[in-house]
């Protein structure tokens, strides 16, 4: 029942068309083969033009949750999602993919935004949590309270807190800066240890979901007999701004307070006051001296502000608390990468200008101006570039290819064309990838002879068989574009019966009998043509050189 009503809350109006941009939306926790959009009728494709294409999801090395059906043309999903598991520092979640078809080339990105659910109760990292307080605090004193921990978004995440009823105590809800729910307790009626030594409260927290979920802790107060005054802070907040390739083991600040009392009521220690987990393998205090170290490295890209809550107790038991934010400022330590996503290889020379020859991408995880790429073409006579959307773009045709003049073109550091990524950063980071086009001929370049005019001289007793001369022709095209057959262009009777041309060689045979005294000289024409049907001609000129073959006649 509740997979068909989550099934019922799939949004399928929010897609987009323009330049390739698909956009869905989908609840979290929907089963694996769950319908996420039609594509082949958001981009205007019948089935089976999506398999003559070859549609499909296009692997990017990341995690995939989404596959292309061609039957029918949905995007599904390949796994179920936790949308608290998958974005835990961000509010809204968004998965990216990427839908690349074949003939003609186009790569088509969308974006699916995984929805949240109410399936995640606030939760307190402690199921009791003791507070020691002086018999002698000062009425309006505030004592901050464990936060309660809801990874859900909106509505369904943390909304409230309440406390079980006290004669001492009542309970304060502020909202911190991020919009962070903290609770305190605010003494309104003067503690006496003998008369009541503990107080036992409820903390209930709750968000506002449907339907809402709550959890809650014991809050234990231990009343302390004795020592007046708590130790004071010498700043309510204390901030700190680090970059996040600072070393691990560096120092980042100090805080500092005093106590006025004497002797053990006046020995102060600090610790951090229950802090998140994953915080509290970050960052180390000195409980001595107050000092804030790093512990592990920084990533301004994971996270860029840490909010910490510090506490000062004397020997006596009595507390106070500051506020400690660290801002992590980004570092250009990434380099920007190129991911190639297809290439159109072989390229026939002949290829219109404005021809997608690749499509790549690039990404760099730094923020701000460390993440801003450029992208360039070292050779932009022959090829261009032109940014599709976002980070992805096209290497396209800029003049018509020439086989004969460059059978290659390699995008690569060391050779003619170089695509280069260059980010905004200081110092700058770059990168490069090849790519390796290759050129296939076509019949663009007809036969030519090596001469105009062929001038040879045959003796007339020429035996019949003999290889009279040679006609000649090169092509600059390969393959059968380049293959030449010769033949005579001369239809006449005489020249067909006292020579041959041998098709493939070009060699010219005599074939019958020359007789100087009955003609002279000998005028034809030879044709050569390719495998494309492309010709040429020659003229040949035979003059036959007499000898003494006839006696004196009286």
């Amino acid at each position: 029942r509740r997979q068909r009503a989550l099934l019922c809350a799939v949004l399928l109006a929010a897609w987009e068309a323009a330049w390739g941009q698909l956009r869905y939306s989908v609840p979290e926790e929907m089963p694996k083969g769950s319908f996420v959009g039609d594509v082949a009728k958001d981009l205007g494709l019948n089935l089976p033009a999506l398999k003559d294409r070859d549609a499909h999801v296009f692997d990017t090395g990341r995690t995939r949750y989404f596959f292309l059906d061609l039957q029918n043309g949905h995007l599904s999903m390949m796994e179920q999602v936790d949308r608290e598991e998958i974005c835990t520092t961000v509010a809204k979640c968004v998965l990216n993919f990427e839908i690349l078809v074949q003939r003609p080339m186009n790569i088509y990105k969308g974006e699916v935004e995984i929805l949240d659910i109410n399936d995640n109760p606030p939760i307190f990292q402690e199921r009791l949590s003791v507070l020691e307080i002086s018999e002698n605090t000062a009425l309006g004193a505030h004592f901050p309270l464990e936060r309660a921990y809801d990874p859900d978004i909106g509505v369904n995440s943390l909304q409230n807190y309440e406390c079980s009823e006290s004669s001492y105590f009542t309970l304060e809800v502020k909202t911190g800066d991020d919009g962070v729910k903290y609770p305190e307790l605010l003494l309104v009626k003067s503690l006496d240890r003998e008369q009541q030594a503990a107080h036992n409260l409820i903390l209930i927290a709750t968000d506002n979901g449907s339907p809402m979920k709550s959890g809650s802790t014991t809050i234990q107060i231990i009343v302390l007999d004795g020592n007046d005054n708590a130790p004071e802070f010498t700043q309510s907040v204390y901030k700190a701004t680090v970059r996040e390739d600072v070393a691990v083991g560096s120092r980042v600040l100090q805080v500092s307070a005093t106590d006025r009392d004497e002797g053990p009521n006046a020995k102060v220690k600090y610790s951090f006051f229950k802090i998140p987990e994953k915080f509290d393998k970050t960052f180390k205090m000195d409980p001595e001296s107050g000092e804030i170290v790093i512990m592990e490295s920084l990533n301004f890209e994971e996270h860029e502000l840490y909010e910490m809550v510090v506490q000062a107790r004397d020997a006596g038991g009595l507390s106070s608390h500051s506020k400690v934010l660290i801002k992590v400022i980004d570092v250009n330590n990434y380099v920007p990468g190129i991911v190639i996503m297809s290439v159109f290889s072989p390229v026939p020379e002949d290829t219109p200008l404005g021809t997608v020859i690749a499509i790549f991408s690039v990404q760099d995880r730094d923020s701000g101006e460390n993440g801003e790429v450029q992208c360039s073409i070292s050779d932009s006579h022959t090829f261009r570039l032109e940014k599709s959307f976002d980070n992805y773009y096209c290497v396209v045709t800029a003049e018509l290819l020439d086989r004969e003049q460059a059978s290659e073109y390699n995008v690569t550091r060391n050779h003619h064309l170089v695509l280069t990524a260059v980010d905004g950063g200081d110092p700058v980071r770059s990168g490069t990838a090849r790519i390796m086009i290759n050129v296939t001929d076509a019949n663009d370049n007809p036969p030519v002879f090596t001469k105009e005019i062929y001038t040879v001289r045959l003796m007339e007793n020429l035996p019949e068989g003999s290889l009279a001369f040679q006609v000649k022709a090169t092509d600059n095209d390969e393959g059968t574009n380049a293959e030449i057959t010769y033949s005579f262009s001369d239809i006449r009777k005489s020249i067909r019966q006292l020579f041959t041309l041998d098709p493939s060689t070009g060699d010219v045979k005599v074939t019958g009998a020359l007789d100087y005294e009955e003609r002279k000289y000998y005028e034809t024409s030879v044709e050569g043509k390719d495998g494309g049907g492309l010709t040429a001609h020659a003229k040949v000129h035979i003059d036959i050189i007499d000898v003494n073959d006839n006696s004196p006649t009286v």
